[in-house]
């Protein structure tokens, strides 16, 4: 796997453009005929990507874990992004189409992904933290999920949240998973931004059309800097960070966070005015 180490806000403060990709950014992932993996040091999540072709894609154990599966002592959140496809969790199949969410409970063995065509392949994200308890293995299709809608046109901000594992939805340990998407004419994300030193938060942005680009904005408030990100990346959100972007053209992003509680309005807001 490949490994990040976040860096604090002291040494983020004297960092380039490059560095700041290279500690924060994850590109490059989402190979067809692979599962992708990244651990952060932060709070231990792993980052990934299956993209089943022809044959099922198993998830192994990696040496870094040190664990006799992949989810021994974890918990695994996946989102379909892609074609149809399938994920097996010890023997059960599950069919997830686009924006359908899956979560794979602590003990589950065996975990594989397979697409129901190799011409529109299934792209499935992968996000997971430790967790020290079990819950069921649980699916959620977007079909059934009540969106959210907040933002408004004014403001270019009009979207849609679709909250999936969280306390009211599939339980777990200690993950949280969405995603939102934005309305045609709308490019502003989490906008005002906040904080929240009590959890890390995770963004991978999908649905960017390859000529277009989404602005990441990040730091602290009165310190911000900024990634420049394609379709299919994803980028690390220290609890020191703000976590905004705004895109030339409507997309959506799966939000996902691990760390001290399940509390999705757990913010420190930060005033638009405010932001340096």
């Amino acid at each position: 796997m490949k490994l990040l180490q976040m860096a604090d806000p002291v040494r983020y403060a004297r960092m380039t453009s490059e560095e700041l990709r290279e500690t924060f950014l994850l590109q490059g992932i989402f190979t067809p005929e692979r599962i992708d993996l990244a651990y952060v040091d932060l709070d231990r999540t792993v980052i990934g990507s299956a993209v089943p072709t022809v044959a099922a894609l198993k998830l192994e154990t990696q040496p870094e874990l040190r664990a006799d599966y992949f989810l021994e002592r974890r918990e695994l959140g996946v989102l379909n992004t892609g074609g149809p496809g399938s994920v097996s969790v010890d023997g059960v199949s599950f069919d997830l189409d686009k924006l359908d969410c899956l979560y794979v409970g602590r003990g589950s063995k065996s975990v594989t992904f397979s697409s129901k065509s190799v011409f529109a392949p299934a792209a499935f994200y992968l996000l997971s933290y430790l967790a020290h308890t079990e819950y069921p293995t649980k699916m959620v299709k977007f079909a059934d999920l009540k969106g959210l809608e907040l933002g408004s046109a004014e403001t270019c901000n009009k979207r849609t949240i679709y909250k999936t594992i969280y306390r009211d939805g599939i339980r777990s340990c200690q993950l949280v998973m969405g995603f939102t998407l934005l309305a045609p004419g709308s490019n502003w994300n989490t906008m005002p931004a906040h904080t929240h030193m009590r959890r890390s938060e995770v963004y991978f942005y999908f649905d960017v059309e390859p000529d277009q680009r989404v602005v990441h904005l990040m730091g602290p408030p009165d310190a911000t800097s900024h990634l420049i990100m394609a379709d299919k990346q994803v980028v690390v959100s220290p609890g020191w960070s703000i976590h905004a972007g705004v895109g030339t053209k409507n997309y959506g992003f799966c939000w996902g966070m691990g760390g001290e509680n399940q509390a999705y309005d757990d913010m420190d807001l930060v005033a638009i005015r405010n932001l340096k």
